[in-house]
């Protein structure tokens, strides 16, 4: 076993371990599921609760390294834009009301700008 796969199956046992990303894979270190699975997307919510344009652009940033990433080890494979774009940066906007406007407002604030 390498230093590397000691340390992966360290982490993978070890219960205070977070859901983070495994580079070049884009899977979640600790289940296994796509990165960002259930438990790094709630973890990821609480922890820019303040500051929801930091996670969309911390995620904007993992979704151009995923891209890359999974691109090089199997070009056929890296999936379609929309599917990335919809793992990475869909599910916050989805989820975060600060980015919700209804047409009301839409059309207040286009009668407002000069």
């Amino acid at each position: 076993m390498t230093g590397q796969q000691r340390r992966l199956t360290t982490h993978r046992t070890s219960p205070t371990v977070e859901h983070l990303p495994l580079r070049p894979l884009w899977l979640c270190r600790r289940c296994g599921q796509p990165w960002p699975c259930r438990a790094a997307k709630l973890a990821l919510v609480v922890e820019y609760r303040d500051s929801p344009v930091s996670l969309f652009l911390y995620l904007a940033g993992c979704l151009h390294d995923a891209i890359d990433d999974l691109h090089r080890l199997n070009p056929s494979m890296t999936g379609s834009a929309s599917d990335m774009f919809d793992r990475f940066l869909g599910w916050p906007a989805r989820h975060t009301d600060s980015y919700r406007v209804t047409n009301a407002e839409a059309i207040r604030g286009e009668g407002t700008s000069s």
